[in-house]
Parts: structure tokens; C-alpha cells; sequence
């Protein structure tokens, strides 16, 4: 048996997420891991599960989600890559694969995950990129924004940024790097955490654009998180402009530069 690990891409448009709702083997075309799944079992010519870095919502895309799966099937890299691929849809693509050790898992080696938030902040809606965008049309104050989100940097409870249907045993993380930044019409929102609750960046984002609009103070964002009442934050931020950038993983593992981190620089992961 042995372990591979995947670099997966896909566009979350018309996926309800990437979650199988289905039971193992079903067909399960609404779902990415239903997708996935199907196509590498079509490969190995035997039934394939996977174990994903960082499960994405309905509409969230990703540039490089890491996977894990086992497989007896006498099959390289090249062609898990390639057979997987032409066996997926258009919105999904296996950029690349890995064999690793059987101590890896896709998610508990992992020591931090990267999302990106884009928001076109102008009055006319986008007619192209506009499934990669968020759009606000009232004026926002991006440096406003990037200051009041360095208050949520550190390990802390993010109960106040969680969604009410949040499974995880605690809302403890250690959010580790966020800054908001605009370049002409766009606001981008860059966040790193060990590990994200469910809407975490969805909700911190929607809270943000309220300080950005003016609607509340800069040290508004201290109080939620201090509060951790989920009540008093802002709206969820639709899900459309949430790109997962991908894991980070540190550098004993054979995988590709994109993620890996130093040890130096590299944080506890999630508890499980």
C-alpha cells in the first residue's frame, strides 16, 4: 500500500462544497471530493478515498487544496496526475502528485492554511472574473480594514467568527498572519491561520467591511473578538471572492516548494 499526496485546483462554482455527501462509492457529481474520488478510483481501478488539507464551502474555489489517499494500484505520479485529470470536469484539475511517507495526512501534517478574499469595491457589478470576486459597491477604507484586523492576530477564541453549525470541539486557533491591501478597484484580504473554523474568514471578512464602509470603529473588531458573541459580529461575506491558497507543511516532507514552510518559521498544527 502506499500513500500519495495531490496538489489539487478547482474552481467551487458549481460544487456544494467539498465534502462527499454521498456514501463511499456512490457517485457524488455535486461535490469536489465526490468528483475527485470518482476519478482516482477510475485510475487505480479499485475505490479511492481522500483526506483533504482544509475543506472548502459551497462557492469557494482553490488554488492548491493537498489531498492524501492509499492506493495498491501500480500507478506514477505522472499518471495519477494526467489520468485523474482527464477523468475530472473542467473546473477541477490533480496539478501534481507526490508518493509519501504513511506517517503523512493531508491535514494533521499540516502546519498553517492560506486564504485570499477579493473584493471588487466599485458601483458597477464585474461582468469578468466575477466568480473569483466579491462585490461591495460602497466606498471602502482598506487601510482602516488592515488596521483593525491586526487585533485578531495571535492564538485566541474565535467564537465570535464561527458559524452557529461549526462541528469543531473548541474555537481556539492561532490566526497568524492577516492584512487587507488595495490595488486600484480591488481589496484583498490575506489571511494565515494553523487551522479555520467554519466561515471563519467568511464571517472576519464581513465584519471587516463593516469598518470599511464606516458603519463601525476600527477597535469594533477587538471587541467581537473579545465578546465571542457570533450575535454582535457583521454578515457572513458571500462565499464567490474565498480562494483557499492552500496548506502549509514543513519541509521533511517531498512535497513542492508552493507548500512548504521553514521549520523555523513553521507553527504547532490544529489539535485534533
Amino acid at each position: 500500500m502506499q500513500r500519495y499526496a495531490l496538489g489539487v485546483e478547482y474552481d467551487g462554482s458549481g460544487f456544494r462544497g467539498w465534502q462527499r455527501l454521498s456514501k463511499p462509492g456512490q457517485p457524488d457529481p455535486d461535490t469536489v471530493q465526490g468528483v475527485l474520488e470518482e476519478a482516482l478510483s477510475s485510475v487505480a481501478a479499485a475505490p479511492v478515498s481522500t483526506v483533504c488539507a482544509g475543506r472548502t464551502d459551497a462557492g469557494v474555489h482553490a488554488q492548491c487544496q493537498v489531498v492524501h489517499f492509499d492506493s495498491e494500484a501500480a500507478r506514477d505520479p505522472r499518471a495519477w496526475t494526467l489520468g485523474a485529470t482527464t477523468r475530472l470536469p473542467p473546473s477541477v484539475s490533480v496539478v501534481w502528485c507526490r508518493p509519501v511517507d504513511a506517517a503523512f495526512n493531508a491535514r494533521f501534517s499540516a502546519v498553517a492554511r492560506r486564504y485570499r478574499y477579493r473584493i471588487l469595491n466599485r458601483q458597477v457589478r464585474p461582468a469578468l472574473g466575477r466568480q473569483w470576486l466579491a462585490w461591495v459597491w460602497s466606498p471602502l477604507d482598506a487601510d482602516a480594514m488592515h488596521r483593525a484586523a491586526q487585533a485578531l492576530v495571535g492564538e485566541h477564541d474565535f467564537e465570535a467568527f464561527r458559524s452557529a453549525e461549526c462541528e469543531a470541539a473548541h474555537a481556539r486557533r492561532e490566526l497568524q498572519h492577516i492584512a487587507v491591501a488595495r490595488d486600484g478597484d480591488i481589496v484583498t484580504v490575506d489571511v494565515q491561520a494553523n487551522a479555520f473554523l467554519h466561515h471563519m474568514v467568511r464571517n472576519i471578512v464581513g465584519s471587516l467591511l463593516e469598518v470599511g464602509r464606516g458603519a463601525r470603529p476600527e477597535d469594533w473588531i477587538a471587541e467581537l473578538l473579545a465578546g465571542r458573541d457570533r450575535t454582535r459580529a457583521g454578515p457572513t461575506a458571500s462565499p464567490g471572492g474565498l480562494v483557499f491558497l492552500g496548506p502549509r507543511y514543513p519541509r521533511t516532507w517531498p512535497l513542492p516548494e508552493e507548500v512548504l514552510v521553514d521549520a523555523a518559521t513553521a507553527r504547532r498544527p490544529a489539535k485534533r
